[in-house]
Order: C-alpha cells, then sequence, then structure tokens
C-alpha cells in the first residue's frame, strides 16, 4: 500500500524526511499545504494511506478516492476534519495520534494565560504604532486556574501552574484525581476561577460545551484561554462577553473557522490575544508525532 503525506509545509516535510529510516516504508511528500479538497481525488489516486496535517477530508469528494483505506490524522481533532464514521463506512479507517505534544500546548496554553495577564499583545501593538502604553497587568500568583478537560496536556497544564503558585480546579467528563488538584463541579469552577483554560475533546457532546448559559456563571473578568478546538466555545457569546469585559481578555489558539479572517470580530478585540492554531508546532513535537505517523504507516502496510 502507498501513502502521501498530502500537506506537508516546509517544515514538516523537512522533519519527515529527518525521520524516515531505511527500514521505513516510502512516503511521497506533497508539499502544497494549501491543498484544496476537490483536488483529492487525483491526489489520492494509488494511494492506499494519506497522512493529513490540516486538509478537510469531506465525506462526499473521498467517495472518488476509492484506492484509499486508511488516513493517519497528524493530532487527535480529526473530527473538525473529517467525519470518521461516515469514512468508516466507505472501509477508510482513520488513525489519531495522542500524546505527542502535550508539553508544547501545556506551554502556549500557560504563555497565552500570561499574555492575556499582562496584556503583552496590546502593548506591542500600541509601542510598533509609536504609542508608550503601559497598561495594567494582574499576577498569576495565588490566582485559581479552572482546567475543563484533563487529560495529559491538562495535567502538564496543572503541573507549570502549581509551580508559579496558582491553586488549580479541574473538571472532567470521567472522574480523575491528580496530586495538588481539586475536582469540583463544572458551575464551582466556573464561578471561582479566575482564569478558565479548555481542554477538552470536541465531539457531539463537547461541542459548545462553554455556552452563554455557562460563560454567564463564569466569574466576572475572568480570562479564558482555549487551545484545544474553537467549536467548544458559542463563538457568539464569547464575543459579547468580551464586548461586556465578563471575560476580561480571551487567549485563543484556535476558532470556529481557520485561518481566522482579518475582519473577524475576534481580530478587532483589543482584549483578545490570537495565535494561529500552533500549540503543538515545536520541533520537538512535530518529531515525535511524525516519527508515531510514519510507525502507524509501517503498521498498516504490514
Amino acid at each position: 500500500m502507498r501513502a502521501i503525506f498530502v500537506d506537508a509545509n516546509p517544515s514538516l516535510a523537512a522533519v519527515t524526511e529527518k525521520l524516515h529510516r531505511r527500514d521505513d516504508p516510502p512516503v511521497t511528500i506533497n508539499r502544497d499545504p494549501d491543498i484544496r479538497p476537490d483536488a483529492l481525488p487525483d491526489l489520492l489516486k494509488g494511494y492506499a494511506i494519506a497522512i493529513d496535517d490540516h486538509t478537510q477530508f469531506p465525506t462526499a469528494i473521498i467517495k472518488r478516492c476509492p484506492d484509499l483505506k486508511h488516513v493517519v490524522f497528524l493530532g487527535t481533532g480529526a473530527r473538525s476534519y473529517m467525519d470518521p464514521e461516515a469514512l468508516a463506512e466507505l472501509g477508510i479507517a482513520v488513525h489519531l495520534i495522542k500524546g505527542y505534544g502535550d508539553t508544547a500546548v501545556a506551554e502556549c496554553a500557560i504563555g497565552l494565560l500570561f499574555a492575556a495577564a499582562r496584556g503583552f499583545a496590546g502593548m506591542d501593538r500600541a509601542m510598533r504604532e509609536g504609542r508608550w502604553l503601559r497598561s495594567e497587568g494582574t499576577q498569576l500568583g495565588g490566582k485559581t486556574l479552572g482546567l475543563i478537560g484533563f487529560g495529559g496536556i491538562a495535567a502538564e497544564v496543572a503541573r507549570m501552574a502549581l509551580g508559579l503558585g496558582m491553586r488549580v480546579l479541574a473538571w472532567n467528563r470521567t472522574p480523575k484525581a491528580h496530586a495538588g488538584v481539586e475536582f469540583p463541579t463544572i458551575e464551582r469552577l466556573l464561578a471561582e476561577s479566575d482564569a478558565i483554560s479548555l481542554h477538552l475533546l470536541l465531539n457531539d457532546e463537547t461541542r459548545g460545551f462553554l455556552d452563554k448559559t455557562r460563560i454567564a456563571r463564569m466569574k466576572p473578568g475572568a480570562i479564558l484561554v482555549n487551545t484545544a478546538r474553537g467549536a467548544l466555545v458559542d463563538e457568539a457569546a464569547l464575543i459579547e462577553a468580551l464586548n461586556s469585559g465578563h471575560i476580561r481578555h480571551a487567549g485563543l489558539d484556535v476558532f470556529h473557522s481557520e485561518p481566522l479572517k482579518a475582519d473577524h470580530p475576534l481580530a478587532r478585540m483589543e482584549n483578545v490575544t490570537l495565535s494561529a492554531h500552533a500549540a503543538f508546532r515545536t520541533l520537538e513535537a512535530s518529531m515525535t508525532l511524525l516519527r508515531r505517523a510514519i510507525d502507524i504507516v509501517k503498521r498498516v502496510q504490514s
């Protein structure tokens, strides 16, 4: 079975080539990171395995790819790009890769938390415009951080936050326990947290989890950080809460529609710090991710 990396940017292409071993199966690298879904039938002709970084795999188009049997998605958020159950009905298995970038994403979440608390992005913009803006921030030490969802990434965020002297609360859909972390009800977490960081997987049950009602229950003036998936949050309710100041600042790495357009309301708000879905983009994480992807290709070929 032949394999192709459908949308490799220069960095991921270089990492893939560097990691490839003599006993690994060959992987064709398509060096167009902006491949359109309607180009997939021609691109995937003759390939049974597709490695996908961020390209949409619409079911209607994949029906026109009769050779495809496996999709190796680079991460855990495949549902944002395809319907795994619908592809399974076509005889196509979707493979996810977990845990490759827990530290990288956690560091990004903490970075966005600091940026939101201290207003770094606003001061940077002002100084580049010739204005000497000294905005008043808030200290994180002694504050309460609420983690919604508690997997490997959230556990890393908790470790870092505890090291900063923060109190850490967490809520998970299934019971969890972790040293130094308290697990209250979601209502109490929302009410007591000075900052909230989202770490849920996106599925039918979690889509829109942070809705208008739950946002209203957040502590007034809280910070929101999202490095998970944009669709976990009701975007209209978020914008309303940012405009009113109920949410003091949001640090966002993920969005409902990506890439975020320059005229989107979130892109024009001073109390929003933006990151281009890059939380997991470190060389270390990319090397782990692509090594695991190649290993999956090897396994399904055997």
